[in-house]
């Protein structure tokens, strides 16, 4: 059991087109049509406390941000709290990893756990496969945009094939992590957390992030560490001893 946590969501205003890194819970997770019959535990695995005003639709409306308006929305993986809100985004390019999207789509999604049926009709994204050759520590990559500023990377472990994006800053790199763990402080004491499917891989993948993290300052954002907001505003890197 824990306290409660922050479901984070992250909008990036870039010159190539609005970004979105995953898309919240809706607020009416906790309803049980949600759930097939063979899925009971996962019902209860978690509990969201969410009002309609507070999905990403909405909170975005209110700070003069159109969901329209978005280009890429790149899912890290597929679990109930990253894509419940894909419906807010009628026009964009969904981005997600090849291995996540066989291990999540279909029958075989919805017994390993994913609420697969809750997806809009015809949601078809477009896979990623990370071709564009090893980057540092991680074995794959893709350049998102044109200016190459935007990265995706594979990050298995909470999911098989969860991903997280680096984003340039002059000398600096903005990871938003989804769920790799679930702190910062999780990352740096080699903590496997959460609802994982491959502790070994989510450890390799800490090892991974953290000798990145080592050669390059990095800001550390994880989808449910409630002091990831302020380490964006700040732009508080990962500090090593």
């Amino acid at each position: 059991m824990t306290d409660w946590l922050p479901i984070y969501v992250w909008v990036i205003e870039h010159p190539e087109g609005k970004i979105v890194i995953d898309t919240g819970i809706p607020h009416d997770a906790n309803k049980s049509r949600y759930f097939p019959p063979f899925m009971p535990l996962v019902q209860r695995a978690a509990h969201f406390d969410i009002s309609e005003e507070e999905e990403i639709g909405p909170k975005m409306r209110a700070l003069g941000l159109d969901p329209k308006d978005v280009r890429w929305v790149i899912l890290t993986h597929l679990h109930q709290d990253h894509d419940g809100g894909l419906h807010h985004f009628p026009c964009a390019e969904f981005l997600v990893s090849q291995d996540e999207w066989d291990f999540a789509s279909g029958l075989k999604g919805r017994l390993n756990g994913y609420l697969n049926q809750r997806w809009p009709r015809g949601f078809a994204p477009t896979r990623v496969n990370f071709g564009d050759g090893p980057l540092g520590p991680f074995p794959g990559h893709t350049k998102l945009t044109c200016a190459g500023d935007v990265t995706l990377i594979p990050t298995p472990g909470h999911a098989p094939g969860h991903l997280s994006v680096l984003v340039k800053e002059g000398d600096a790199t903005i990871m938003f992590a989804g769920d790799t763990s679930y702190t910062e402080n999780n990352l740096i004491g080699m903590i496997a957390d959460g609802v994982g499917t491959d502790i070994d891989a989510e450890l390799e993948t800490h090892r991974k992030i953290l000798a990145y993290a080592y050669k390059h300052p990095t800001v550390y954002l994880p989808s449910h560490d409630p002091e990831a907001s302020k380490r964006l505003a700040g732009r508080i890197a990962l500090q090593f001893e």
